[in-house]
C-alpha cells in the first residue's frame, strides 16, 4: 500500500469519526420525543463509584413523551434521580418507589428555534472539522511531492480525490443535520 493510500485511509477514518461525533452530539438535543439515548452519558453514584445510568437500570419508552427507568437495585433510585436533576437536560424525574418516570414536555416554538440555532452551530463545527482534516491530508500530499515521492500529476489527482471524499463526508453530515432539524420541527 502506498503512502498516498495511507493518507486516504487516515482521511476516511478521521472524517468518519467527525460525522459520527456530529450525530452523537445531536442525540443529546431533546426533541420533545422520549428516547433512552437522552440519558446516555449520565453517571450516578453507585456505592461510591460513578456508574453510567445505563449500567444501573433499564430505560424504556412506553410512549413518545415518557421515559421509564427501572433500577436493578432499589437502593440506587435516589442517586439516579439526583443524576437526572443535576444534568443539563432540564428534566424532572418522578419517583414512585419502583420506577422513575420522566415526562418529556412538548417543545415550545421559541425552544425549537433555540435548538435549531444549536444544531446549526454544531453542524458548522462538524464541517470545519472535516475541512481541517482535508487540509491536513493535502499538506501531507504536498510533503510527499516536496520529497519527490509523488509527481505533480499524482499530487493533482490525489488532491482531487481528497476533495471528492471531503464533499461526500460533508453531504453525510448534512443528511444528519436535515434529519435532526425535521425532528425538532415535528409537532
Amino acid at each position: 500500500m502506498s503512502r498516498v493510500d495511507d493518507i486516504y485511509g487516515d482521511l476516511m477514518d478521521r472524517m468518519g469519526k467527525a460525522v459520527l461525533a456530529l450525530g452523537k452530539s445531536f442525540i443529546k438535543i431533546r426533541t420533545g420525543r422520549a428516547t433512552p439515548a437522552l440519558l446516555d452519558g449520565l453517571v450516578a453514584d453507585y456505592y461510591g463509584v460513578p456508574t453510567p445510568l445505563t449500567q444501573m437500570a433499564s430505560v424504556i419508552t412506553p410512549d413518545p413523551h415518557l421515559l421509564m427507568i427501572q433500577p436493578w437495585d432499589a437502593q440506587a433510585m435516589g442517586e439516579i434521580e439526583k443524576a437526572i436533576l443535576k444534568s443539563e437536560l432540564g428534566l424532572t424525574p418522578q419517583n414512585d418507589g419502583k420506577v422513575i418516570r420522566i415526562i418529556i414536555p412538548i417543545l415550545t416554538q421559541e425552544r425549537r428555534k433555540d435548538l435549531l440555532k444549536l444544531i446549526k452551530k454544531n453542524a458548522e463545527e462538524g464541517r470545519v472539522a472535516i475541512r481541517n482534516i482535508r487540509r491536513d491530508a493535502n499538506e501531507m500530499l504536498k510533503d510527499l511531492k516536496k520529497n519527490k515521492e509523488i509527481s505533480e500529476d499524482d499530487l493533482s489527482k490525489a488532491e482531487t480525490k481528497v476533495q471528492k471524499m471531503t464533499d461526500d463526508f460533508i453531504r453525510q453530515a448534512e443528511v444528519i443535520v436535515v434529519t435532526k432539524e425535521k425532528e425538532i420541527m415535528e409537532f
